[in-house]
């Protein structure tokens, strides 16, 4: 359907103040191995057009048959849906066009899907020597194409590779049942599996399940808190990513993906310790959520989301951005061809500074170490959160102790930035895959940050 990107952009760009045409393709493979035995394997290969038009309102239509004359239909009944009014404002941007790609030194296509098979069961046997009940390994490799063009000049063509991996993890003993997950993902090839280390991380993450399994709860109690990176990242992408997606903040995903505890005057206010840099970063090599341009010509940059503790940037697209009067900092994403582009993250992360991690740990008389979590949850404003430990390790006068079952810390977003008193200097991701939207579509992102301490937290 590429070949009429150009035919139709020229036939809507007559009837619409803007349009914009993007023919975007994937190439999917997955194995899922359960317990040993290949569950399931596939390969996809999905592709359309994207339509954009802005009369009256912005209109987004889509369509994946391969004929001229359906093409203009669609157009023409976009072209009737944008004369209704609503929403009329796309903020000005500059106008790129480009050809860019992601590099890979081991390509997705030169693996064989009998390479695939053997590196999972390898994997799988490891665990299955270390006793570990529930085992569920997915495999999954994509190559993304996209050219994308608008009345304004834009021509952008890409082609984005991407590697993912994920394991759940179950073992019981004595009739106490630790769940885990390990996810990781990569922009580029198969380069991927060497950089992962898969057999280390999931020989860690069975040790971690079998101490958890017989670990004694601490009592409840105002605990000082050591945070690894997981927890760094989930909270830096729930707790800063989300409530500072503008469209949330314009009540646009009100009754979607909820709302947001921040207003629209609320740069500059102080929600965390001064030491405190929430970052968003598109453009980090080999992100999972890596793009040179967003889904509307942007170009990609990195976003401070929250400065030295108050509120900075809000993730923006050209719509959300035109509302606001100000310039969008790339930040609109979709998942499909047929999904319209909406405000989204890609790689939010805690800005790390200069502790090492004995100096966070030596200074604690009482606390948690938390490396991990099992369970998360976070209210619709992203304010009230709660995080539950699987990793976790009693501290006391600066020596880690013995492990932990499930500590429970219950807080707010601005408590917990506000009591955060150092941060590590190293820095880790996890892969994740962030939904929003109505149909709702997910995107590849990553999240981590390094570790962080915090003072006089409530665990129970």
């Amino acid at each position: 359907m590429e070949e009429f990107v150009d035919k139709a952009l020229d036939y809507a760009s007559k009837r619409a103040r803007f349009a914009e045409v993007r023919f975007f393709s994937s190439f999917k493979n997955v194995v899922l191995l359960k317990n040993g035995t290949i569950s399931a394997t596939g390969y996809s290969v999905d592709s359309g057009l994207a339509i954009r038009l802005l009369n009256r309102s912005i209109a987004f239509s889509s369509i994946n048959v391969a004929s001229w004359d359906r093409i203009r239909e669609e157009i023409d009944r976009a072209v009737r849906i944008s004369e209704t009014p609503g929403r009329n404002k796309f903020s000005n941007e500059p106008t790129f066009r480009d050809s860019w790609e992601v590099e890979q030194s081991k390509k997705i296509e030169d693996v064989s899907f009998e390479e695939r098979i053997s590196r999972m069961r390898e994997l799988d046997d490891l665990l299955r020597n270390e006793k570990v009940s529930m085992r569920i390994l997915s495999l999954s490799d994509t190559v993304e194409q996209e050219y994308n063009t608008n009345s304004e000049g834009m021509a952008l063509r890409s082609r984005l590779p991407k590697v993912s991996f994920f394991a759940m993890l179950g073992f019981m003993e004595n009739g106490s049942f630790e769940q885990g997950t390990v996810e990781v993902g990569y922009s580029g090839g198969y380069e991927a599996l060497d950089r992962w280390k898969l057999d280390e991380r999931l020989k860690h993450e069975s040790d971690v399940l079998k101490s958890a399994a017989s670990a004694k709860k601490l009592g409840d109690g105002q605990y000082d808190l050591v945070a690894g990176p997981e927890i760094s990242g989930i909270v830096a992408h729930e707790s800063a990513g989300h409530p500072t997606e503008s469209d949330r903040i314009l009540g646009r995903e009100m009754a979607q993906a909820g709302e947001s505890f921040i207003r629209k005057g609320d740069r500059g206010r102080r929600v965390g310790s001064g030491i405190v840099n929430l970052v968003d970063d598109p453009t980090m090599s080999n992100s999972f959520g890596f793009y040179k341009y967003d889904r509307d010509g942007v170009r990609a940059r990195k976003r401070y989301l929250y400065k030295d503790g108050l509120i900075s940037e809000f993730l923006s697209n050209r719509e959300s951005a035109g509302r606001l009067e100000e310039a969008s900092n790339g930040a609109s994403r979709s998942s499909e061809w047929d999904k319209e582009p909406l405000v989204r993250m890609s790689t939010t992360y805690i800005e790390p500074r200069d502790y090492g991690f004995e100096e966070l740990i030596e200074d604690v008389r009482e606390g948690i170490y938390m490396k991990s979590f099992t369970e998360w949850n976070i209210d619709d404003i992203r304010l009230n959160e709660k995080y539950v430990g699987r990793e976790a390790y009693h501290i006391q006068n600066g020596e880690i102790k013995e492990a932990v079952r499930r500590p429970v810390i219950e807080t707010t977003t601005i408590n917990f930035y506000s009591s955060i008193d150092a941060i590590g200097n190293d820095l880790e991701f996890s892969a994740g895959t962030c939904g929003k939207g109505d149909p709702m579509q997910g995107v590849d992102v990553w999240m981590g940050g390094p570790h962080i301490r915090l003072r006089n937290l409530n665990v129970r």
